[in-house]
């Protein structure tokens, strides 16, 4: 794995949502002092299975700027996000420059970054024990008391590999 780990400087990266909405990553830092990036693809069951999550996050804490980074066109990042009920932005890595930038083999690979534009947590897969301490570190950002990411009733595995990311060659 070549991802970016804890203490990298993120690229400045810039990228168009699915509705032509265009979102740059250190001007979302200056209005925010946290955003969380998802990478993902819709053919990848890893990512289906994290996505539901991540929208929890997102509900749980509306404060913190959640990006999904697709690796699909428009239409079917439009209907992996409509499946899970997606409701944060859908940003297109179509010339897959951003997955290059953050030097993914995987995916899901999720990217917490702070203010100062360096990753604080990097999650590369499925890693139940990693989306609980993410969880926190939102709640923190967010100034919201912390709510339960998994229930009970959610049958999850502890760990579970992603899958091979697209790449540009």
């Amino acid at each position: 794995m070549v991802e970016l780990l804890e203490g990298t400087k993120a690229p400045a990266v810039s990228l168009t949502s699915i509705g032509g909405t265009a979102y740059s990553l250190y001007q979302t830092l200056k209005e925010s002092q946290t955003i969380l990036l998802a990478f993902t693809k819709a053919s990848c069951p890893v990512c289906q299975l994290e996505l539901p999550y991540l929208e929890r996050l997102h509900r749980s804490y509306p404060n913190i700027p959640i990006w999904g980074i697709s690796q699909d066109d428009g239409d079917a990042t439009s209907a992996f996000a409509k499946m899970f009920g997606v409701t944060f932005p859908m940003l297109l890595d179509l010339k897959l420059a951003s997955t290059v930038e953050f030097g993914l083999t995987f995916v899901p690979s999720l990217f917490l970054i702070g203010a100062d534009g360096k990753i604080k947590q990097t999650i590369i897969g499925f890693v139940k024990s990693d989306l609980e301490k993410l969880n926190l570190e939102l709640a923190m950002a967010s100034g919201f008391s912390s709510k339960p990411l998994f229930s009970v009733a959610d049958e999850v595995p502890a760990v579970k590999p992603g899958c091979a990311s697209k790449q540009p060659f």
